[in-house]
């Protein structure tokens, strides 16, 4: 019984190691011209893994060429397999949410209030609010919301 589950171990190791990705020829052309045509490095670099792998590359050989985890290569793997050409950019949603979410309207106000000088709405959302940001927070989220 023992022998069995070694068996089925071992399977297992080989099917995570050995696993391939099986593109159609169409999939290769879009991949392909992706690869050359894409500005996103992201983007570049799954395209290039997917195609690679496609060439009957290890997951291992793949993690070492491209510097990441071997997960992270099955990840990539399993949403290639549920979403296609759609899996290869990042997903918004990503990265630290700002702070002043939902203060829009009063950011406003106190810029008009202090004639655009930053310090004072600094200030003034480190008292009101207690929400303390450095200047260059506010200058993105300026920036981002077009005020």
């Amino acid at each position: 019984m023992s022998y069995y589950f070694g068996y089925v171990e071992l399977k297992l190791y080989i099917y995570l190691i050995m696993r391939y990705i099986k593109l159609k020829t169409e999939e290769i052309e879009a991949l392909d011209r992706i690869l050359k045509n894409s500005t996103n490095n992201t983007i570049r670099k799954r395209s290039q893994c997917l195609l690679l792998s496609n060439q009957k590359r290890t997951i291992t050989d793949l993690s070492t060429i491209f510097t990441v985890n071997r997960r992270t290569i099955e990840r990539w793997f399993d949403k290639w397999d549920i979403e296609g050409v759609n899996s290869l950019p990042i997903m918004n949603g990503r990265g630290v949410k700002t702070r002043l979410k939902g203060f829009e309207e009063e950011v406003s106000q106190q810029l008009e209030l202090h004639s655009r000088n930053l310090k004072n709405v600094l200030l003034y959302f480190e008292k009101q609010h207690n929400i303390r940001l450095c200047k260059k927070t506010l200058q993105n989220f300026l920036k981002d919301t077009g005020l």
